[in-house]
């Protein structure tokens, strides 16, 4: 019999969420809701911040963000060019050009050093990610915003409860910032982001923008700006408020099963980036100082030699899921078509996409499930490979 598939990834949803999706279903109230307001009330707490705004999509929270900051066309906005396609697409609907600058090769966010030679006389703000749930470097790339007088949107839909450099949870620091809760994300809503406000008022705004643009006094069809509809259901809130009754619980297996990898593959010769030599098998860099990544997922960088798809195909072929994760957002065709963007102008972001891999990752993985997977790739790559 062939062995069990090991997908790539796998929501952890169970009893509680379904008794409050259960509950939801017979309220006969499905949208704009008492459970969406329980949803941003708890979430907000779990967080420490004051308030937290339920949109459809990590997307649409960074939409609204970046109208909430007022960028437009003939701003210029720096951001990584190693990120999903949708911290970069934000700010194209809003007429913004993104200027890419590359990343750190350990942490693999926005390098603030290369952001700050980015800046230009038309750069409006900062959009930093942080990749793969580890903190980008906050406090250099907030001091760079406030000395050029930039606007700062995170993009932390890869990261709810990590940390960042001086301790401070990702989203609680005062900027507008971004959560994703879609199916393989650390809490999932099946679909959904969620945008933290920095002022009330702020916040009010971001209700009416994300409900067709409706007064802000919530009139049935008074509406008075342009708006979206970027709601959130009482369904996926029900979701979202067992998630977050549940989140030390899931974010500990998915750091138990990060720790099972680093195990399985440090003992078949892999080295966290920055600690071993740069040819070979890299996992995904140890926290640093007070920093603390959210596992994500868990990508790794395969040795210079590896044929990568056929990596792919042999685990495929083993019943393991594994993808190239993630192709560099400059070298994607529309943005080489309307930027002219051309191969080696990010060459640290380049040379990470070109080698990295995502293995299966989900908190329902047990030792047998990651065991499998490391030996599957050690066959995969061979000795030479490996090496």
């Amino acid at each position: 019999m062939a062995p069990e598939r090991i997908p790539l990834a796998q929501p952890a949803v169970g009893a509680r969420e379904e008794e409050l999706v259960l509950e939801v279903l017979g309220s006969g109230r499905l949208s704009l809701g008492p459970v969406q307001e329980r949803f941003e009330r708890e979430f907000a707490a779990w967080l420490g911040a004051e308030d937290a705004v339920a949109v459809s999509s990590g997307t649409a929270a960074l939409h609204l963000g970046v109208r909430r900051l007022g960028w437009g066309p003939g701003d210029e906005v720096v951001t990584s060019p190693f990120s999903f396609v949708a911290s970069a697409n934000c700010l194209l609907y809003e007429g913004v050009t993104p200027v890419f600058a590359d990343i750190d090769p350990v942490t693999l966010n926005l390098d603030p050093l290369a952001a700050e030679a980015a800046i230009t006389e038309r750069a409006a703000g900062l959009l930093p990610v942080h990749i793969f749930g580890y903190p980008a470097a906050l406090p250099e790339l907030q001091r760079l915003a406030s000395e050029r007088r930039l606007d700062l949107l995170e993009d932390a839909c890869e990261a709810p409860g990590a940390i960042d450099a001086e301790g401070l949870a990702l989203g609680a620091r005062g900027n507008l910032a971004t959560f994703a809760f879609y199916a393989n994300k650390q809490l999932t809503t099946g679909e959904g982001g969620m945008i933290i406000p920095r002022t009330a008022d702020e916040a009010t705004l971001l209700r009416s923008e994300r409900n067709q643009g409706r007064a802000l006094d919530m009139g049935w069809l008074d509406h008075d700006r342009l708006g979206f509809n970027y709601r959130l259901t009482e369904l996926q809130a029900a979701l979202g408020v067992a998630q977050v009754e549940r989140a030390a619980e899931l974010l500990g297996e998915r750091a138990r099963v990060a720790a099972l990898y680093a195990d399985g593959l440090g003992a078949l010769g892999g080295r966290p980036a920055g600690e071993g030599p740069g040819e070979g098998l890299i996992l995904p860099c140890a926290d640093r100082g007070a920093e603390r990544r959210s596992w994500f997922v868990y990508t790794v960088r395969l040795p210079e030699a590896a044929d990568r798809d056929a990596v792919i195909a042999d685990l495929d072929q083993r019943g393991i899921a594994a993808k190239a994760y993630l192709p560099c957002i400059h070298l994607m065709p529309h943005y080489r078509e309307r930027f002219g963007f051309v191969g080696g102008e990010f060459p640290v972001a380049e040379a990470v996409a070109e080698r990295s891999l995502a293995l299966p990752f989900f908190p329902a993985m047990t030792e047998a499930h990651v065991e499998r997977v490391c030996e599957a790739l050690a066959e995969g790559l061979g000795s030479r490979d490996w090496a």
